[in-house]
């Protein structure tokens, strides 16, 4: 049995590679930015090859750094941006298009011709979502109308899809020459294409949106005990190393921050935010604008389930108030703004730059800085923009309540922003409940190496996982009833007066 645990996180920015001790501690990682290409407004692409090429440059660099070898790995897990779509020739090894990237608005007039003919909830009861642009199912859509090349594949028989992960296991375990063509099932559950409970690819969604059931990966557990394939020798890590765990980024956090009990939820405070609960082996429905999707799956074990809820801009809005506004010329400088006031004066700020996600849904909602007054300054204004963060997450957490009668009790948190401690307090005075920072805070990357390190034994149970999760600081709720009520309210109002404002 290797030293250490690799895990491979795919990034919608960038590709990191980190090695991870028996503890759960980082041992070495190397990182590396990939292009963003724009091709016309709302397309966001990504080129396939040098993601791939990337992920040799991270392996072999976390390598030189630690002087660890591909021999010491006793496992790769691997975690990715989400419904991000790739095409490409298994006999070739090359993509027939460009990765289309899950912030690609395109697929628009394809979901909206989708739900003309049923609604936009047409494919909920199967597959836990609505008909958007974010999904992958689209997007491969998209891209047999309108690539020849690829339609010429398909017909051949040649046209392989995958979301990112599905791509590098295939380049990792073979490519051209029997690479593994797998996608775990909670990478599949983001597709539009998969029924939930049956965890199989949905003949009559694939019939609908013209998709070939051949080119598609076999669907796998996320922490398969029976590998799926093992790296080259000539490969970037130049030994034969299992490759048998993968997980959504975000069903990658819910994993390293342990969250493996019904009723335990996580937060992570990105460029958006994504929050998901674990609802147990049983998909809950959402009537309140969440999302259902499949939280992690054990070989030979029911799926786990989890209820998520995303708001579109988080991180984002400091970027706003620091590219933009020209307030701070540094991110972390926004608390140091906030903390010169003792509240926000009145003034919110709801960030509906390209309308509202969960749980409001409303694609003709634009921003808002509601309650000005003279008495408001720009402390205020950065006040108002972490508490727009946590407001957010309140809205997410309410929904998540009245879908699944299950009370949150604690909310563990990760990502860049929980850096911010005015930002945790508040958050927890406005749940209402204990927020907890783990001492590892890259627990995407921390989730895929667990899952790898599970499937093959290094680490024996979930049980053991939880010995070595550790809090960093935990901040417990200290607001009255009254302000918290007031606060709430303010911040409804506010929302409200973001609406109907794109006309159709």
């Amino acid at each position: 049995m290797g030293k250490v645990i690799g895990a491979l996180d795919l990034g919608t920015t960038s590709n990191r590679f980190m090695l991870f001790d028996h503890q759960g501690k980082i041992v070495g990682v190397d990182q590396r930015e990939h292009e963003q290409i724009f091709p016309r407004p709302g397309w966001v692409e990504h080129d396939p090859l040098e993601i791939w090429e990337n992920s040799c440059r991270v392996i072999k660099g976390a390598l030189g750094k630690t002087g660890i070898g591909g021999r010491d790995i006793a496992a790769i897990g691997i975690t990715n941006q989400r419904e991000t779509a790739v095409v490409w020739d298994k006999t070739t090894g090359r993509p027939l298009y460009n990765a289309i990237v899950w912030q690609c608005t395109r697929t628009d007039g394809i979901c909206n011709t989708l739900a003309q003919e049923g609604g936009q909830d047409r494919f909920r009861e199967k597959t836990g979502l609505p008909i958007a642009t974010y999904f992958a199912g689209p997007k491969i859509k998209w891209i047999l109308d309108n690539v020849p090349e690829a339609k010429a594949a398909v017909k051949k028989g040649q046209a392989l899809f995958g979301t990112i992960e599905s791509w590098i296991i295939w380049q990792l375990t073979g490519g051209v020459a029997g690479g593994a063509h797998v996608t775990d099932v909670t990478n599949a559950s983001r597709t539009l294409l998969m029924d939930l409970k049956t965890l199989a690819w949905d003949d009559e969604i694939l019939g609908i949106l013209g998709i070939p059931r051949e080119m598609l990966p076999r669907i796998v557990p996320s922490i398969d005990k029976g590998t799926w394939g093992h790296t080259l020798k000539d490969g970037p890590l130049g030994a034969d190393v299992p490759v048998c765990g993968a997980l959504g980024d975000q069903q990658a956090a819910l994993v390293g921050q342990t969250c493996f009990a019904v009723g335990e939820a996580k937060n992570t405070y990105g460029t958006g935010c994504f929050m998901l609960l674990n609802t147990g082996t049983q998909p809950v429905p959402s009537a309140h604008g969440l999302l259902t999707t499949v939280g992690y799956q054990i070989s030979g074990e029911k799926p786990v389930y989890c209820l998520e809820g995303s708001v579109a801009i988080a991180g984002a809005l400091v970027q706003w108030l620091r590219d933009n506004l020209g307030l701070i010329s540094s991110a972390p400088e926004v608390e140091a703004l906030a903390r010169t006031v003792d509240d926000n004066g009145g003034a919110y700020i709801v960030p509906a730059f390209s309308g509202l996600f969960a749980p409001y849904w409303r694609s003709d909602a634009r921003g808002v800085i509601a309650g000005l007054t003279r008495y408001v300054n720009k402390g205020h204004i950065a006040r108002a923009v972490l508490e727009a963060n946590a407001y957010q997450t309140l809205d997410i957490m309410e929904a998540m309540k009245k879908d699944s009668g299950v009370d949150l009790n604690s909310l563990k948190v990760d990502g860049g922003m929980v850096a911010n401690e005015l930002l945790m307090q508040f958050q927890a005075d406005l749940l209402d409940v204990p927020v907890i920072r783990p001492s590892i805070t890259e627990t995407t990357a921390l989730g895929a190496a667990y899952a790898a390190g599970l499937a093959v034994g290094f680490w024996t149970s979930m049980e053991e996982l939880k010995q070595y999760w550790s809090v960093d600081k935990t901040w417990q709720p200290r607001m009255d009833d009254d302000a918290r009520r007031k606060g709430i309210r303010g911040w409804q109002k506010a929302v409200q007066r973001t609406l109907d404002w794109v006309e159709s």
